[in-house]
């Protein structure tokens, strides 16, 4: 099965290799080629609701989706766990399918790890505005720079090559912000 990214509305109106119409036609898919409901719910949960889609920095944006879920939300400590395991679960279902269906390793668009990551980096912390600012900044750059072994657990095939370096990243982030914390006693 060839996918266009422009099934998924990524691409701009215009033609490409694999894809020489920008919408799907009669003479282009045939029913099975469309994607499905399941692949439909995956890109959904895979891309939190459309944050993936952001033109710049998806990534970012999805952190940013956790960063605010985490401050408005009041989760229990119980509850942020649970939460945490249901989003690392759906988010290895999620993007194993989506890589599947678009025929990427970790498109851009899945940024359910990023909230993954983003809720290890607090999860023992209290959520004030500075904690939460500081695991943001700390978590984006060790999901950018990914130091070992985040950038070798990326070679896991599907979903959990896609979730484990982000989660990492969100381990290193939370040891430098608790122990930033015990030591200095900031961020608070």
């Amino acid at each position: 099965m060839v996918w266009c990214c422009s099934a998924m509305g990524r691409s701009p109106p215009a033609a490409s290799p694999t894809c020489p119409s920008w919408r799907w036609t009669a003479t282009s898919w045939s029913r099975t080629d469309r994607p499905g409901l399941a692949d439909r719910l995956a890109v959904v949960i895979a891309s939190v609701g459309g944050a993936g889609y952001a033109p710049l920095a998806p990534g970012t944006v999805g952190s940013l989706v956790a960063v605010i879920a985490l401050w408005l939300v009041p989760f229990t400590p119980a509850g942020l766990i649970v939460t945490l395991v249901v989003v690392i679960v759906a988010g290895i279902w999620a993007g194993t399918r989506v890589e599947r269906l678009l025929g990427v390793e970790d498109p851009g668009l899945i940024v359910i790890d990023e909230v993954a990551g983003m809720m290890l980096s607090v999860i023992t912390l209290p959520r004030t505005l500075p904690v939460l600012l500081t695991a943001f900044v700390l978590f984006r750059v060790f999901d950018v720079w990914k130091p070992f072994p985040a950038r070798e657990s990326q070679a896991l095939p599907g979903g959990v090559g896609v979730m484990i370096d982000d989660l990492i990243a969100g381990l290193y982030a939370l040891i430098l912000v608790a122990g930033a914390r015990a030591l200095f006693g900031l961020p608070r």
